[in-house]
Protein backbone atom coordinates (compact mmCIF):
# COMPACT_ATOMS: atom_id res chain seq x y z
CA UNK A 1 0.00 0.00 0.00
CA UNK A 2 1.39 3.53 -1.11
CA UNK A 3 1.05 6.58 1.00
CA UNK A 4 -0.13 9.14 -0.25
CA UNK A 5 1.85 12.78 -0.30
CA UNK A 6 1.13 15.15 2.41
CA UNK A 7 -1.00 18.34 1.42
CA UNK A 8 -0.81 20.55 4.04
CA UNK A 9 1.98 22.38 5.60
CA UNK A 10 2.30 22.49 9.00
CA UNK A 11 3.42 25.49 11.44
CA UNK A 12 3.64 24.85 15.22
CA UNK A 13 3.42 27.48 17.70
CA UNK A 14 5.08 27.65 21.27
CA UNK A 15 3.32 30.32 23.64
CA UNK A 16 5.67 32.52 25.85
CA UNK A 17 4.55 34.84 28.79
CA UNK A 18 2.87 38.28 28.30
CA UNK A 19 0.66 36.81 25.82
CA UNK A 20 3.24 36.01 23.23
CA UNK A 21 3.74 33.42 20.48
CA UNK A 22 6.30 32.39 18.68
CA UNK A 23 5.22 30.64 15.40
CA UNK A 24 7.32 28.32 13.04
CA UNK A 25 7.17 27.38 9.29
CA UNK A 26 7.32 23.59 9.14
CA UNK A 27 8.89 23.57 5.53
CA UNK A 28 11.74 26.64 6.13
CA UNK A 29 12.15 26.87 9.41
CA UNK A 30 11.25 30.17 9.42
CA UNK A 31 9.76 32.35 12.82
CA UNK A 32 7.25 34.75 13.71
CA UNK A 33 6.75 35.85 17.03
CA UNK A 34 3.02 37.13 17.68
CA UNK A 35 1.27 38.87 20.87
CA UNK A 36 -2.17 39.95 21.91
CA UNK A 37 -3.11 43.72 20.64
CA UNK A 38 -2.15 46.61 22.76
CA UNK A 39 -6.32 47.01 23.23
CA UNK A 40 -6.61 43.56 24.52
CA UNK A 41 -3.46 43.47 26.94
CA UNK A 42 -0.72 42.66 25.12
CA UNK A 43 2.60 45.72 24.13
CA UNK A 44 1.61 45.91 20.67
CA UNK A 45 5.04 45.06 19.59
CA UNK A 46 4.33 42.24 17.44
CA UNK A 47 1.62 41.22 15.18
CA UNK A 48 -1.34 39.84 16.57
CA UNK A 49 -3.40 36.97 15.26
CA UNK A 50 -5.98 38.92 13.72
CA UNK A 51 -2.82 41.44 11.77
CA UNK A 52 -1.51 38.27 10.34
CA UNK A 53 -5.24 37.56 8.86
CA UNK A 54 -5.13 40.95 7.38
CA UNK A 55 -1.31 40.48 6.39
CA UNK A 56 -2.12 37.20 4.65
CA UNK A 57 -5.05 38.59 2.77
CA UNK A 58 -2.52 41.24 1.16
CA UNK A 59 0.42 39.25 0.86
CA UNK A 60 -2.45 36.56 -1.22
CA UNK A 61 -4.06 39.45 -3.06
CA UNK A 62 -0.18 40.66 -4.26
CA UNK A 63 1.22 37.58 -5.24
CA UNK A 64 -1.53 35.90 -6.85
CA UNK A 65 -2.05 39.07 -9.20
CA UNK A 66 1.81 38.33 -9.81
CA UNK A 67 1.10 34.59 -10.69
CA UNK A 68 -1.87 35.25 -13.48
CA UNK A 69 0.10 37.77 -14.99
CA UNK A 70 3.19 35.66 -15.61
CA UNK A 71 0.48 33.05 -16.87
CA UNK A 72 -0.43 35.63 -19.04
CA UNK A 73 2.66 37.65 -20.30
CA UNK A 74 2.31 40.63 -17.99
CA UNK A 75 4.99 42.37 -16.68
CA UNK A 76 3.52 43.54 -13.66
CA UNK A 77 6.55 45.49 -12.03
CA UNK A 78 6.44 46.73 -8.22
CA UNK A 79 2.89 46.26 -6.80
CA UNK A 80 2.52 47.79 -3.47
CA UNK A 81 -0.36 47.45 -0.73
CA UNK A 82 -1.78 48.51 2.61
CA UNK A 83 -4.44 47.14 4.28
CA UNK A 84 -6.30 47.96 7.64
CA UNK A 85 -7.73 45.43 9.98
CA UNK A 86 -11.68 46.90 11.64
CA UNK A 87 -12.20 45.18 14.63
CA UNK A 88 -15.75 44.86 16.08
CA UNK A 89 -17.36 46.02 19.30
CA UNK A 90 -17.78 42.53 21.47
CA UNK A 91 -17.73 39.83 21.04
CA UNK A 92 -14.27 40.44 18.87
CA UNK A 93 -13.59 39.53 15.53
CA UNK A 94 -12.49 40.91 12.13
CA UNK A 95 -15.38 43.20 10.40
CA UNK A 96 -13.95 44.81 7.74
CA UNK A 97 -10.63 44.28 5.82
CA UNK A 98 -9.48 47.47 3.76
CA UNK A 99 -6.73 47.33 1.32
CA UNK A 100 -5.77 49.74 -0.62
CA UNK A 101 -3.14 48.64 -3.74
CA UNK A 102 -1.01 50.57 -5.83
CA UNK A 103 -0.10 49.04 -9.15
CA UNK A 104 2.63 49.50 -11.78
CA UNK A 105 2.80 52.12 -14.68
CA UNK A 106 1.85 50.89 -18.32
CA UNK A 107 -0.97 47.94 -17.20
CA UNK A 108 -4.05 48.55 -20.47
CA UNK A 109 -7.43 48.94 -19.14
CA UNK A 110 -8.32 44.73 -19.63
CA UNK A 111 -5.19 43.81 -17.51
CA UNK A 112 -6.33 46.50 -15.28
CA UNK A 113 -9.93 44.81 -15.06
CA UNK A 114 -8.71 40.67 -14.86
CA UNK A 115 -6.18 41.81 -12.26
CA UNK A 116 -8.78 43.25 -10.02
CA UNK A 117 -10.94 40.35 -10.39
CA UNK A 118 -7.93 38.06 -9.75
CA UNK A 119 -7.40 40.13 -6.55
CA UNK A 120 -10.95 39.80 -5.40
CA UNK A 121 -10.99 36.36 -6.44
CA UNK A 122 -7.34 35.25 -4.11
CA UNK A 123 -7.10 31.62 -1.51
CA UNK A 124 -7.43 33.91 1.14
CA UNK A 125 -10.46 36.36 0.24
CA UNK A 126 -11.91 32.98 -0.53
CA UNK A 127 -11.31 31.61 2.73
CA UNK A 128 -12.78 34.57 4.56
CA UNK A 129 -15.68 34.35 6.32
CA UNK A 130 -19.03 35.88 4.50
CA UNK A 131 -19.44 38.52 7.28
CA UNK A 132 -16.10 39.93 7.01
CA UNK A 133 -16.34 42.60 4.45
CA UNK A 134 -13.50 43.13 2.37
CA UNK A 135 -13.34 46.51 0.37
CA UNK A 136 -10.67 47.04 -2.24
CA UNK A 137 -8.80 49.85 -4.06
CA UNK A 138 -6.79 50.42 -6.87
CA UNK A 139 -4.67 53.35 -7.46
CA UNK A 140 -2.45 53.60 -10.77
CA UNK A 141 -0.29 56.22 -11.47
CA UNK A 142 -0.53 57.46 -15.01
Amino acid sequence: MSQQPATGVVMSLVSAPQLKTQVTHGPSGATLPTEAPKDNGGTGGSFSPTDLVATALASCVVTTMHLVAGKEGITLGEVRATVEKRMTPPPRKIGELVISILMPAGLVPEQRTMLEKIAHECPVARSLHPDVKVTASFGYPD
